[in-house]
């Protein structure tokens, strides 16, 4: 796939990541029964700026979790291991709101998984949806609640985002 145009570059990232912050701030009323929960593998760096983001601006931190939905995902074959995301934080989410946080929202059935995932680890007051992109298609009747940007695409067309945490550098690309 080649880069057809260069959607986000560094700033760009940092102006959203800093909306969505003031956002979840202001629809929460504060931050007090919040928590951050990231979808690996780009969702968990996003979720680690925004707690970043929400401490500068609130003066106080926020939980923040990795959350791995491998065992849940529809398109995979389900075996005997018990599901490791359940294992991967100890905190518990009973009435408290996880803002579920991933790089791109595309058909849904990522985030679908990743309710499954929190709803093993307990019962949240609410859940609510931030991505940095959200490029259409939906296959399941999921939007998100704070979005970075929205770029229409086409099926035939990727969205490859590159954070500096595990790619080296920030930037948001259309592939075809």
């Amino acid at each position: 796939m080649k880069a057809k145009a260069l959607i986000m570059d560094e700033k760009a990232i940092e102006r959203a990541v800093f909306r969505i912050a003031h956002e979840i701030i202001e629809k929460n009323k504060g931050v007090d029964n919040v928590v951050l929960v990231g979808i690996k593998t780009r969702g968990w760096p996003l979720s680690l700026r925004f707690a970043k983001k929400i401490e500068e601006i609130e003066g106080s931190k926020v939980p923040v979790f990795p959350l791995d939905i491998t065992y849940y995902r529809d398109d995979l074959e389900k075996d005997d291991m018990a599901p490791m995301s359940v294992k991967s934080f100890d905190f518990d989410i009973k009435d408290k709101t996880v803002v579920l946080v991933d790089d791109v929202l595309y058909t849904g059935r990522t985030v679908r998984a990743a309710l499954d995932a929190i709803v093993d680890r307990g019962r949240p007051k609410n859940v609510e949806l931030a991505v940095l992109i959200d490029r259409g298609h939906r296959e399941l009747p999921i939007r998100a609640d704070f979005i970075g940007k929205n770029v229409p695409t086409s099926r035939s067309e990727r969205i490859s985002v590159h954070l500096e945490e595990t790619d080296g550098t920030s930037q948001v690309l259309i592939n075809e």
